[in-house]
């Protein structure tokens, strides 16, 4: 593939940061600030207005049939940018989903008022005691006729309480293998027996612990035949892993240099060696990031592309903010506000954030053995004794 730009990539980059200028507004700060979702529902309807949700999908889809890599280059400037973009990255994971396996009455239903903004949905995967280990979900869903009946919790279910539908992985059938026994559906949050309790994490992001009790959905909702569920997962994890994390590198590029300055030490050679480790990581994690969305044209290759770009994205943003913290050091304990935002206080955010980042979508640790067996050929490693 070629690594370049285009002329075209380049008008939209100077779009986006224009837009991030009229549209990052001190009232959005704040109610980002004050829900803990890394998302607005203002600032997403103005970028749906604008063409950029969805804008890579087909024309009858609602999209703008962009390739690929011209949305990259918009989430990329808004994400460096800081923007609340999270329910935009998350809903157009689950509607790739949707896109292949959606009946087509459900590919109407969804995809054209996803890229109107009308609709966010929030991933329904983890369970307490079923973390990277997705196939050991116990939520259950028990057929009724032309309904199920859903009972069970999810946990870390971000957007759970600002989205429209959860995207449910739930047990249908527990005397099944256990990845054969589970299927996916589209739960509307304002069925009676649905709840969620927030969860603030480290960076103050705020998560959800998701309730289903005795909740029921129509046949309707299912994505997918039923036992299908661990496959279509899979298909959603080779668009939810990849180079998203090389614009929080960026960001915290932009925050070191200019916190430099204004510590005057900009001259420092410790300082500037550990900007330049930090700019070249964003760099590699960028490029990685493009190549995992170019091999996504197949869905099998760009699972492992994304698994790759997404390990050393995170792992490289650990690595730097701590190094860039450490050189900060007091000036690195300012907390910013939803207002004023200190380039030092954004390097400690940055940190705080990049502390969980190795576990979303998966931990390094579980990605790495993905990577040995399916890029490189190796074997299962074999199990432990837990004695």
């Amino acid at each position: 593939m070629h690594f370049g730009t285009d002329t075209r990539a380049d008008r939209l980059r100077a779009e986006a940061r224009d837009f991030v200028a009229g549209h990052l507004t001190p009232a959005v700060k704040a109610r980002v600030a004050e829900s803990g979702n890394y998302h607005d529902d203002e600032f997403h309807q103005a970028m749906a207005e604008r063409g950029w949700v969805g804008a890579h999908w087909a024309r009858e889809e609602g999209g703008q049939a962009w390739p690929r890599a011209l949305s990259d280059v918009v989430y990329e400037e808004l994400a460096a940018a800081g923007a609340p973009v999270e329910g935009l990255a998350i809903t157009q994971i689950i509607g790739e989903a949707i896109r292949r396996v959606g009946t087509p009455e459900q590919r109407a239903a969804f995809l054209r008022p996803i890229c109107r903004g009308e609709i966010v949905l929030a991933l329904g995967y983890s369970e307490p005691g079923a973390g990277s280990d997705l196939a050991s979900v116990r939520t259950r869903a028990v057929r009724d006729g032309d309904q199920w009946v859903v009972n069970g919790q999810k946990i870390f279910t971000t957007m759970g309480s600002a989205a429209d539908y959860v995207f449910l992985l739930a047990r249908t059938d527990p005397d099944a293998p256990k990845h054969a026994g589970l299927t996916l559906f589209l739960v509307p949050t304002d069925s009676p027996g649905f709840s969620a309790s927030p969860i603030f994490t480290l960076s103050g992001q705020r998560t959800n612990v998701t309730y289903y009790s005795d909740l029921r959905i129509d046949d309707s909702a299912r994505l997918g035949d039923e036992g299908q569920g661990w496959e279509i997962v899979n298909v959603a994890l080779a668009f939810e892993r990849g180079g998203e994390f090389a614009a929080q590198l960026r960001r915290l590029v932009t925050a070191g240099v200019q916190w430099a300055r204004d510590a005057g030490r900009s001259d420092d050679p410790s300082v500037l060696a550990r900007l330049g480790r930090a700019a070249t990581s964003s760099e590699v994690a960028r490029l990685l990031g493009a190549y995992a969305s170019w091999s996504r044209q197949s869905v099998e290759a760009g699972a492992v592309e994304g698994t790759i770009a997404k390990v050393y994205g995170t792992e490289a943003l650990q690595r730097a903010s701590g190094s860039l913290l450490d050189a900060a050091g007091v000036d690195g304990l300012a907390n910013p506000d939803s207002t004023r935002e200190s380039a030092a206080a954004a390097l400690q955010h940055l940190y705080r954030e990049s502390q969980i980042a190795t576990i979303y979508g998966g931990t390094s640790e579980v990605l790495k053995t993905v990577i040995a067996q399916q890029r490189l050929g190796l074997p299962r490693p074999p199990r432990t004794s837990s004695r």
